[in-house]
């Protein structure tokens, strides 16, 4: 693992194995942060540290979670720079099969973990004059049939973005990012073998294709950056153009 000096700026990735936290462990990690990634999920080999933990289970406010947040503090040697808050869980369900647990277990990670990450970490947050930046989703603002518990997440995680943009200012900026479908591990579970239908899926976006991983990071580094240094409260759309097009089936003549 490379060291890292302590006048470098310092990111907190969450869900750093998946596709969209890992691309945006690596473009800051090149940039020249240090970089503390987490993921419920055993990450080794890297040239960043990555911590072991669920923070789904952060409401628990128990001795794990305590001791989680001692290692983040430790590591991050008195300021972060940037929070990327992008650990997330989809269920994909009817709603006559919704359970108590789904809409607990997508509202502890999706929604509730973000405010308490950012609720503990604002000493070090705001004394880099540091951003949050959350990822949320285009079902934060257009969904389809069997979403309602992720889409639901979403949205509420943007809301929060922007209500904690207002109170945090103006020593700590809150950004969104909005991603449409990107090539990611969860969307590829979701497809199974049907690579037909992702193939349908990116052809539906008007730039005919679902994003990279790497193109979402890259506007989530930009947030965290001095060249958006005025923007917070902010809902980045990276959809590909799907946020603006509108499904209909009758075909004009």
């Amino acid at each position: 693992m490379e060291t890292r000096t302590n006048d470098m700026p310092t990111v907190l990735v969450t869900g750093a194995a998946g596709g969209i936290g890992k691309a945006s462990c690596d473009v800051f990690f090149e940039a020249g942060y240090r970089v503390i990634g987490v993921d419920r999920r055993p990450i080794e080999d890297l040239p960043y540290e990555v911590l072991h933990f669920d923070i789904g289970g952060l409401g628990n406010g128990d001795a794990a979670c305590e001791s989680f947040y001692q290692q983040v503090e430790e590591l991050a040697q008195g300021r972060l720079n940037a929070l990327v808050n992008n650990a997330a869980i989809q269920i994909v369900k009817p709603i006559e099969a919704i359970t108590r647990y789904d809409w607990s277990e997508t509202l502890d990670t999706n929604l509730l973990a973000p405010f308490w990450l950012i609720q503990r970490f604002l000493p070090l947050l705001r004394a880099a004059g540091g951003c949050v930046v959350n990822i949320a989703s285009v079902h934060a603002m257009v969904t389809k049939a069997e979403f309602t518990v992720y889409a639901t997440s979403k949205g509420a995680l943007v809301a929060l973005t922007r209500a904690m943009s207002i109170e945090l200012a103006p020593h700590v900026r809150v950004n969104a990012v909005i991603p449409a479908a990107t090539d990611t591990p969860m969307l590829r579970d979701g497809f199974g073998d049907n690579l037909e239908g992702l193939e349908v899926l990116g052809d539906y976006h008007p730039l005919k294709r679902i994003a990279r991983p790497e193109e979402v990071a890259q506007i989530v580094l930009f947030l965290a950056g001095p060249q958006a240094s005025f923007m917070t409260g902010a809902a980045v759309s990276v959809d590909g153009g799907i946020g603006a097009c509108l499904h209909d089936p009758v075909v004009a003549r």
